[in-house]
């Protein structure tokens, strides 16, 4: 039997930029071993696997696989995968859907334009925030300097459903150098919950966006991502928790994927309410194929 598969850009206006993403349907009898020898074969960050075209409960069964493992929630595959089911299985038009994922249901809620979704906002799981990380270590690891490193804020594990290093750095040519040695990487996370590190500063390649943003995946085998938002969502906690810029609200714009030609924009939207801080990442998709995988 095949399975109905899709290939599509997320954060993106346009063709062959932003992240890459399949998306396969009908996959509720397909083994996890099979998921994952097919995420291996794409050779995407990630691919994702509708179960049904039904929903259950309130949402879609939907799992994500990296070419190495499964994991429990990742952000252009949501975003990505909501727009493959409003577009090819709702096929009308709904304020939100929900997809039920490993680290629980996951909202996107869905802007329109010409019947299509033209933005796509995600609420991602509250933050926790776990270790800070000596600037040192790091500063070795990436292959700048300790001059390079913002210090008035701290290296910190964080996650709103996958954990990220965020790691502030003063300006665009300080992001630009980074080079992280990938053994050195697999060494430095041993023992730390997040194996992934972010790295961000205020300056940007274009005016009308906030940060520039490069995210370094080298322990899932993909040396880096042209753009993510479970990461940018955890830089989202990051800048609220620590007044980046003096405020508890943040509206902000992410550019991403310069570094490697895959050019990316994302949309945050974050705000602190008590002890809670509240976190959406929105993006584009553009579909750029599709087929039947046999």
């Amino acid at each position: 039997m095949g399975y109905p598969f899709y290939i599509l850009d997320v954060f993106t206006a346009e063709k062959y930029a932003g992240n890459q993403l399949a998306v396969f349907r009908h996959t509720a009898l397909m083994s996890s071993d099979e998921m994952q020898l097919i995420a291996r074969e794409m050779n995407f960050s990630e691919s994702t696997f509708i179960h049904a075209d039904l929903e259950r409960g309130s949402g879609f069964d939907v799992r994500i696989f990296t070419p190495s493992e499964e994991i429990p929630f990742a952000g252009h595959p949501t975003l990505g995968t909501a727009y493959v089911i409003q577009q090819e299985i709702i096929r009308r038009e709904v304020p939100s859907l929900t997809l039920n994922l490993k680290v629980g249901p996951i909202k996107v809620d869905l802007d329109y334009l010409a019947g299509r979704p033209h933005m796509m906002w995600m609420k991602q799981v509250p933050p926790i925030f776990m270790q800070q990380l000596a600037p040192e270590g790091m500063a070795e690891l990436l292959g700048v300097t300790g001059e390079d490193i913002d210090h008035r804020y701290p290296i910190q594990e964080v996650s709103t459903g996958l954990p990220f290093i965020i790691v502030p750095l003063k300006t665009l040519a300080a992001v630009k150098k980074c080079r992280p040695d990938t053994q050195k990487l697999l060494r430095y996370v041993v023992g730390l919950t997040a194996k992934n590190i972010l790295v961000f500063s205020p300056e940007t390649y274009r005016a009308e966006n906030n940060f520039n943003v490069r995210v370094f995946t080298d322990y899932l085998g993909i040396p880096e991502d042209p753009a993510t938002g479970s990461a940018n969502g955890c830089l989202a906690a990051y800048l609220v928790k620590y007044r980046y810029h003096g405020s508890p609200v943040l509206v902000a714009r992410v550019e991403q994927g310069y570094e490697v030609n895959r050019f990316s924009l994302l949309s945050l939207r974050a705000h602190e309410e008590g002890d809670i801080i509240h976190v959406h990442v929105g993006g584009q998709a553009v579909l750029v194929a599709k087929g039947e995988f046999i």
